[in-house]
């Protein structure tokens, strides 16, 4: 460590009193030795025996991923503030699903158009061909669920294990009009083999620059040794054409991570800790309702039985009460009552100060996690704008890693098979990505004065800072081209019964 060399100031400190020039020099010094941080120092009391462990990404997180991945299902199988923690964020990421609309570059493709009505005849025809695609139980290799349950059990199982897998299969089948279909594959089933080379790390083949070049896939779940004997099976990263043949769904939170952390694993501790501390509770509430006495006695004949009750005999130890009972105690008896002062009286405190730091962690504010609005509407209101901002981040992340892949998928198999007209998809990849622009629209956020809310949206789109199809997505989670060809309907068929007067009625009454 290189010294400090005296400055202007510690020679002047020390030419006037040398004795405190030479504390302030020894003080420099010793700041030089130790750092300026003060959490980096190791001389203090309270950081001597944080001793961190220093490593790649990888190395801090892939041997411990299979503990965290099994305690975070332990879990959610039985800790009810964790299943509720996850639960609320698939509720309000994907709830009855995320749908696209579709929003084509207009400048790009405007040669291939005739009009602007063609180009909104082509988005809506590109809607109602994924939404076939989509809506039938087809689209999973399984055929048991629509896209919209793959993409909760999706969500759900990255959550859960921090990664999950998606596989491209094309499979032809009668009353099917397209042959792409899904496979949802567990974060275990992708893993490294004794024998596998260096460039395979956690079942994930990459090359020199670290991206995936193919995954390495087990037949079967290795936990499940009834289904025979566990095989690889490489799955290239992408086919010939250099398209995605596998979707890996996880959250890089340090570069060079290879695999997910699970979203429990800050708080495993605390919501295990937090479990037993409530089971215990429980108990001793539940001890607490039982009237238990004990009787304290000098000698071993202790308290004599009881008369028989309804004709059953009297057995040893087998005392009970009655009312208006008188019991003669033995010399030297005493009765001693249990009491173990429960309910705690500082049970719900506490529990809701440890949920306020989880809620911290896991980005859901502490009303929102545990459900419990008794606060002022503004800090409700503030609660759920937060909470939407995570949710909100999570909607996109989850659209742009699964959703639109899968999207540009079947739009692009529905052109190869010419259920959907497209010049110049697959010759130029500009005019290609001009065809698959979408905005994906999921329920929207909760409201809690739902007429300040509207009056809100009114005053913006008045302002022109927003589209009557934003606040649609937002307010109802709507399409609001849809909505307003179905109001004209109404329209035009309350004024065609009598119910409302037409404008030219409604001016000529006025000037009557």
């Amino acid at each position: 460590m290189k010294i400090p060399k005296q400055t202007i100031l510690d020679k002047a400190i020390s030419w006037v009193a040398p004795q405190t020039g030479l504390k302030r020099w020894h003080a420099r010094t010793q700041m030089a030795l130790l750092g300026g941080f003060t959490g980096a120092r190791h001389d203090r009391r309270q950081t001597q025996t944080w001793n961190a462990y220093s490593g790649s990404a990888d190395n801090v997180s892939l041997d411990d991923l299979p503990t965290l991945r099994d305690r975070s299902r332990d879990l959610l199988r039985n800790a009810p503030l964790a299943t509720g923690a996850v639960n609320t964020v698939i509720t309000n990421v994907i709830g009855t699903g995320l749908r696209p609309q579709s929003h084509i570059d207009r400048k790009v493709l405007k040669q291939y158009f005739k009009s602007e009505d063609d180009m909104e005849e082509w988005e809506a025809e590109a809607e109602r061909i994924f939404a076939i695609w989509a809506n039938s139980q087809n689209c999973d290799l399984t055929r048991n669920q629509t896209f919209t349950d793959m993409q909760a059990l999706l969500l759900r199982s990255c959550l859960e294990s921090g990664d999950v897998f998606v596989l491209r299969k094309y499979r032809e089948r009668k009353g099917c009009p397209f042959g792409t279909t899904l496979q949802i594959i567990e974060a275990d089933r992708v893993a490294s083999q004794p024998a596998d080379p260096d460039n395979i790390v956690a079942g994930i083949e990459i090359d020199t620059d670290g991206a995936p070049v193919a995954y390495h896939v087990l037949n079967h779940n290795p936990d499940d040794p009834e289904r025979g004997v566990v095989e690889s099976v490489r799955v290239p990263a992408f086919d010939n054409l250099g398209n995605k043949q596998v979707l890996h769904i996880f959250v890089r939170t340090r570069p060079d991570l290879t695999r997910g952390i699970p979203y429990l694993a800050p708080v495993i501790e605390s919501l295990k800790q937090l479990d037993r501390y409530t089971e215990a509770e429980i108990a001793a509430a539940v001890i607490s309702s039982m009237f238990t006495i004990f009787v304290k006695s000098e000698t071993e004949d202790g308290l004599l039985p009881m008369g028989s009750e309804q004709g059953k005999p009297a057995k040893s130890g087998d005392y009970k009460m009655s009312p208006g009972a008188i019991l003669d105690l033995q010399p030297n008896e005493a009765i001693e009552i249990a009491d173990p002062k429960r309910p705690n009286q500082a049970f719900d405190g506490f529990v809701q100060s440890i949920l306020r730091q989880i809620g911290v962690a896991l980005e859901i504010p502490f009303e929102i996690l545990i459900k419990h609005f008794t606060a002022s509407y503004s800090a409700a209101q503030a609660a759920l704008v937060e909470a939407w901002k995570t949710f909100s981040t999570r909607r996109k992340w989850i659209s742009a890693q699964f959703c639109q892949p899968v999207y540009e998928m079947v739009i692009t198999e529905a052109v190869a098979k010419g259920y959907l007209k497209a010049p110049g998809f697959f010759s130029n990849p500009f005019v290609r990505a001009a065809y698959l622009g979408t905005e994906w629209i999921g329920p929207p956020r909760g409201q809690i004065d739902q007429l300040k809310e509207i009056r809100a949206a009114d005053y913006r789109v008045k302002m022109g800072v927003s589209t009557l199809e934003e606040e649609t997505a937002q307010i109802t989670g709507g399409n609001w081209e849809v909505k307003h060809a179905q109001r004209a309907r109404e329209q035009k068929l309350r004024t065609e019964a009598g119910l409302i007067e037409t404008t030219e009625k409604a001016e000529q009454n006025d000037s009557d």
